[in-house]
C-alpha cells in the first residue's frame, strides 16, 4: 500500500521541476523484509523532477541510510550503507521506448505514470544494490570456536571404514 505523500503523478512532477524529500521506514518494504536482518532502519529520500533537452521528462532518485542485513558466513547482522543516484527517463503512455536511450548508462527508462509510488521504486532499486549473498570482509564460520573439535572430513571417513571391518 503506498505511503500517503509519496505517490505523484510523474511527468506533472518533472515537468513542473518539483521537489519532494521524506524518510521511509525499513519495516514497511515487505519486498526487502527477507533480506533484512531486522526491521529498525530508516532510508531517506530525494526526488526531483527535470524537463531536460528536446523536452524529455525526467525523475532524480537520491536514497542513503543503512540496512541491517544477514551476512551469508557468519550469519550475524551485518550494516550495509546505502547511497543511491538514480535517474530516469520518463516514458509518456503509449510512446515507444527510444531504443538509443536504453544503451545510455547515466539513466534508465521508466514509464511516466499518473500514480508512481516513490516508496516502491525505491524499494526496486535498494533491492537492486544489495549483494545476492551478503558477507563480511573478515568473519568467522559458525562453529566450533576450539580447533581440537575440528575433525577433518577424510579422518571421519577413515573411521567409518574401520569401524565397518
Amino acid at each position: 500500500m503506498p505511503q500517503p505523500g509519496y505517490v505523484i503523478d510523474s511527468a506533472a512532477f518533472a515537468r513542473e521541476g518539483r521537489h519532494i524529500d521524506g524518510e521511509i521506514e525499513v519495516r514497511t518494504l515487505p519486498r526487502l523484509a527477507d533480506s533484512l536482518a531486522g526491521e529498525q532502519g530508516r532510508l531517506r529520500f530525494s526526488a526531483r523532477g527535470e524537463t531536460g533537452p528536446e523536452g524529455k521528462l525526467y525523475l532524480d532518485l537520491e536514497t542513503d541510510g543503512t540496512l541491517s542485513l544477514r551476512c551469508q558466513r557468519c550469519l550475524a547482522q551485518l550494516e550495509f550503507p546505502v547511497v543511491l543516484r538514480s535517474r530516469f527517463l520518463l516514458v509518456p503512455p503509449g510512446a515507444a521506448w527510444p531504443e538509443d536511450e536504453l544503451t545510455d548508462d547515466r539513466f534508465d527508462a521508466i514509464a511516466a505514470e499518473h500514480e508512481q509510488d516513490l516508496v516502491a521504486l525505491i524499494e526496486q532499486e535498494v533491492m537492486l544494490a544489495i549483494p545476492l549473498a551478503p558477507r563480511h570482509d573478515q568473519c568467522a564460520l559458525p562453529g566450533p570456536a576450539d580447533d581440537k573439535e575440528k575433525v577433518s572430513a577424510f579422518a571421519a571417513l577413515a573411521a567409518l571404514k574401520r569401524d565397518a571391518h
